[in-house]
């Protein structure tokens, strides 16, 4: 898998209001403030734009783990261990571009499937127009929908956006992970938040 992001970079978590009654059952694009930009359920033809997204906004050397994005071999494995049922992923697409993704991906243990990890990133060209917002949300219906019972994910302390928009999708904080990335030389700590599922 993917190392993890660190949290509007959106980014955070793991590589980034509930809609009950939604998920995989409801794969139509989703629109979002731009009449030209859906979000829609990951596949391997957004491959090369995927991976294009997220080198940009590891690039920016501050809200993910990774300095630059994986391998396109990497990148491949990741989407196609998601696509074969171990978690879910939506893109933010406009044209042939990627602006930004989220993914939920639950890890193989058998005592901790329900769970999943929270992954997502906006390009910084498009964020605060709520491409955030719509794939965060989109992602928790369909991870709903896939069965799991908790989201967890992690954010650097500092990056009050992203940690704003989580605490209003319903995520609460349940710990501080201290000096838990190191950039630039720099020790930042991270906020640990999980999300419930509410039947």
């Amino acid at each position: 898998s993917l190392p993890p992001p660190a949290g509007d970079g959106v980014p955070k978590g793991r590589m980034g209001a509930h809609r009950r009654g939604e998920g995989l059952g409801h794969l139509s694009p989703l629109p979002v403030k731009s009449s030209t930009t859906t979000i829609v359920p990951a596949a391997l033809e957004h491959l090369d734009r995927y991976r294009a997204c997220l080198d940009a906004v590891a690039r920016e050397g501050r809200w993910l783990a990774l300095g630059q994005a994986p391998s396109i071999e990497q990148t491949r494995a990741f989407m196609a261990n998601i696509l074969a049922g171990n978690g879910v992923q939506v893109f933010a697409v406009d044209g042939d571009r990627v602006l930004g993704w989220a993914d939920i991906v639950r890890p193989p243990h058998a005592a901790t499937r329900h769970a999943g990890e929270l992954g997502m990133g906006v390009l910084k060209s498009h964020r605060g127009q709520g491409l955030g917002r719509a794939l965060i949300e989109r992602a928790i219906a369909d991870a709903w929908a896939l069965g799991l019972r908790r989201i967890a994910l992690d954010v650097r302390v500092d990056n009050h956006a992203a940690l704003a928009l989580y605490a209003s999708v319903g995520f609460v904080h349940e710990g501080t992970r201290r000096a838990s990335h190191c950039q630039d030389g720099c020790y930042h700590d991270a906020h640990v938040m999980g999300l419930l599922r509410q039947d």
